[in-house]
């Protein structure tokens, strides 16, 4: 199909680029992304997430159809409509995510097999039940009770729908063209004895090469300063990294002559730096003003972009209180964001002797004037 492209329509893009941010001994599998968005005529801003629409595992749709004692070829009403069960399973639902329809039936359908399950499904026991479930995935319940019978659809009719992976913008349009950037962790974990597989982070590394991936923007309240004179100050360790990537090529393209000052974070810094020559090559042109990086696991203290932040504390108040600077937050919201929002407020009691309600209420200051900004997932 052609534009007009719309969520219902999304563009099909073509990954072009698939490279490895890591080194030989890295722990983790982050890798740079290139989609080709030649012919759209899109436009989005750098603080924009956009929007990837995978399929699942083949090999999983396979084992799942196996285990339910299917073909593949039977007709099945899903989420989009009429098609055949392994399209369906392929494209529309969530197959590895449990729901609480699915859980259900296992219940009633595994007479006297899952006592414990009941249990657990009762409200007041939703913790021990999230618990429970953590690494496991629908084909393991197919597994354990191989005796349950299913039609396709009553199957089918158990799943949630397959919900697109939003993702940060890592370019400009301005530096890249018709071109998008993603900065990606490609999730691999073993649970149960069973290799598992992050559903659209595999599916960009392993199986788009040759297959469209839909896309579209989200636009974001996670903007640079109009006026480019003001510095920033950018804290995004891992793919946090993402948008202060996309914010540089912005403010390099547009000629801004504001200061910039990154905080980066991973494990290792031989094999985790991630865009070391590209940041390395912005500080030497005097571009990125500084960058201070945080190494998780390079010594026996573990030290986090936090850490770094109240080992700066004194200059981060004169950017932020004396030239104004704005301050950016991009990664983990469960942990980091609050570390940083907590070092942040530290840095402003101390550097600027105020009380603790005074530093609240600078800090909600900032947040109103738009110079403290956080893109947390």
């Amino acid at each position: 199909m052609a534009g007009p492209y719309t969520r219902t329509n999304p563009f099909p893009a073509k990954v072009i680029v698939n490279r490895s941010l890591c080194g030989e001994e890295s722990e983790k599998d982050t890798r740079h992304f290139e989609l080709d968005l030649t012919g759209w005529g899109l436009n989005y801003e750098v603080g924009d997430s956009m929007t990837v629409w995978p399929t699942n595992d083949p090999a999983l749709v396979d084992e799942i159809i196996q285990k339910i004692g299917a073909k593949g070829d039977e007709p099945v009403k899903g989420p989009a409509g009429e098609k055949n069960l392994r399209d369906v399973l392929l494209r529309d639902c969530r197959i590895t995510q449990t729901t609480p329809k699915f859980l259900k039936a296992i219940t009633e359908r595994a007479v006297n097999e899952a006592p414990l399950l009941s249990e657990l499904l009762k409200p007041e026991r939703k913790q021990e039940l999230d618990t429970y479930l953590w690494g496991m995935e629908v084909v393991d319940f197919l597994i354990e009770h191989p005796s349950i019978k299913w039609t396709p659809q009553e199957f089918v009719d158990t799943l949630a729908k397959l919900l697109p992976r939003m993702y940060s913008i890592s370019s400009s349009l301005k530096a890249h063209p018709e071109r998008v950037h993603f900065s990606i962790d490609v999730v691999h974990y073993e649970s149960r004895g069973r290799k598992r597989k992050g559903v659209c982070s595999t599916f960009l590394a392993e199986r788009a090469d040759k297959v469209p991936v839909p896309v579209f923007p989200n636009t974001s309240k996670f903007r640079l300063p109009e006026d480019g004179g003001i510095p920033i100050m950018m804290v995004g360790p891992g793919t946090g990294i993402a948008p202060f990537r996309a914010f540089l090529q912005e403010r390099q393209a547009t000629g801004a002559k504001g200061k910039n000052w990154l905080f980066f974070g991973s494990q290792h810094q031989h094999c985790n730096y991630f865009y070391r020559d590209e940041l390395e090559k912005y500080q030497r042109d005097k571009f990125l003003t500084r960058c201070d990086c945080a190494w998780s696991r390079d010594q026996s203290g573990k030290s986090y972009v936090q850490h770094k932040m109240l080992e700066c504390a004194a200059d981060i108040w004169k950017w932020l209180d004396g030239e104004g600077a704005h301050f950016f937050v991009c990664g983990d919201a469960r942990r980091m964001a609050k570390d940083v929002d907590a070092a942040l407020r530290k840095i402003i009691q101390e550097q600027g002797g105020k009380s603790e309600q005074e530093t609240n209420e600078y800090v909600e200051k900032l947040k109103a004037d738009k110079r403290y900004k956080r893109d947390v997932y």
